[in-house]
């Protein structure tokens, strides 16, 4: 009979014997290895790319990181394909309404690197979702292009502009202030000045915008101006106020291409293009009765390759408790007929006009002056010939007849 004070030393069936003896050994043990993993899991977090978007979340030296709100939209997806061609960090938000995701996966496959590019699916119009992506990410400077902008929709819509293009503007800016973020590229438009009597605009001429598009933007440009004086605010802001944006990226990995249900609301070149692929019969002029030359609207029309590079100066030359406000054009103006003739040399087809009443909302003559941008910031537009834009931008249309093919 095994007395009961000895039962309890025995070892059980399964069970190693365990020795008082070797307990300092294995606690050493232990501790090296909880050492080593703790270690290995610090090392881990400071390179590029650990826990997915994890470097989005810390700035770092030496490395901008900017986002760009409308990011997969016709010209936010170029100013990200500049910036990452610039080595900035890029994170785009778009809500994809008005946006492609095709244009995304582009930017996503030119730079695949770790902590470079990533997308964001979010409204800006969802305060909370907003105040997450800034809590979430350590941004540098935003450049805030997402706006719907139509004047012919907005004269149908315009609450819905109210909403899209002002208000959320100050959901961003209530973000930047909560979470320290100084820097704003704001991209407006030059239907703030409305009707000018006199041209070409400059950056005093008074603004009396005509449509609710124009009239949205001078609102979110008076609330950024407003915020910009609080005390405190110590805001580095940069409103860019550009004219009528055609082409696409020259080496043609990107371009334009809006849903089909905009498209008769859309730009003039998609229309053009439209009708010489054969989507639509024609092209349709709306007003032949302005004081112009031969009739029809003029415009001043920038090539969007020369539109980033003015975002681009005016980010490196953003000071703090500093606003620029600049015209982004060519400095001339071009008739719709004038450009109706360029688009039929560029594509080569023998485009059918149809001549309408005019556009609700539009205007007669817009084109500016560049003068205060080519001084302050050194920005001159480069591509300038409007055949040669146009061509440049046909090449990518006729490579991708159903636009990305995905959204």
């Amino acid at each position: 009979m095994i007395p009961l004070n000895r039962r309890a030393s025995l070892p059980r069936a399964g069970m190693e014997y365990f020795d008082a003896r070797r307990k300092p050994h294995n606690v050493g043990k232990i501790i090296a290895a909880l050492v080593l993993t703790t270690l290995c899991i610090f090392v881990l977090k400071q390179s590029p790319g650990f826990g997915g978007n994890n470097v989005f979340s810390r700035h770092q030296p030496g490395v901008t990181h900017v986002l760009v709100t409308g990011g997969a939209g016709y010209i936010g997806s170029h100013a990200s394909l500049r910036l990452l061609k610039d080595n900035y960090r890029v994170t785009i938000v778009d809500n994809l309404s008005r946006g492609n995701m095709g244009a995304v996966k582009v930017l996503q496959e030119l730079f695949p690197q770790p902590g470079r590019l990533q997308f964001i699916f979010a409204d800006l119009g969802d305060q909370k979702s907003v105040n997450k992506i800034f809590a979430e990410n350590a941004f540098d400077a935003v450049m805030h292009f997402a706006a719907v902008a139509y004047v012919g929709e907005s004269t149908l819509e315009p609450l819905r502009y109210y909403h899209n293009i002002t208000s959320n503007t100050l959901l961003i800016l209530e973000a930047m202030a909560s979470h320290g973020v100084k820097t704003l590229i704001y991209s407006s438009t030059c239907a703030t000045y409305g009707e000018p009597e006199k041209m070409p605009i400059t950056e005093a001429t008074p603004q009396f915008p005509i449509n609710p598009y124009g009239k949205a933007k001078k609102m979110a440009e008076d609330i950024i101006l407003d915020f910009s004086k609080s005390k405190g605010a110590d805001m580095a802001v940069m409103i860019l106020r550009y004219f009528n944006v055609i082409g696409s990226d020259p080496e043609g990995r990107l371009g334009e291409a809006p849903r089909p249900e905009l498209r008769e609301h859309g730009r003039i070149s998609g229309a053009c293009f439209d009708a010489a692929l054969g989507v639509i019969s024609g092209l349709k002029v709306k007003g032949t009765d302005y004081p112009t030359a031969d009739g029809t609207c003029i415009r001043d029309y920038i090539d969007v390759t020369d539109l980033v590079d003015a975002h681009v100066k005016a980010l490196n030359k953003a000071e703090p408790r500093k606003v620029g406000i600049y015209n982004v054009g060519t400095g001339r103006g071009r008739s719709v007929n004038e450009f109706v003739d360029a688009c039929k040399k560029a594509t080569g087809v023998d485009i059918k006009v149809e001549y309408l009443n005019r556009r609700p909302g539009d205007y007669a003559e817009v084109y500016s002056d560049p003068t205060k941008i080519n001084k302050e910031l050194n920005w001159t537009a480069q591509y300038t010939d409007l055949k040669e834009s146009l061509s440049v931008a046909w090449r990518w249309q006729k490579s991708h007849p159903h636009g990305y093919g995905t959204n």
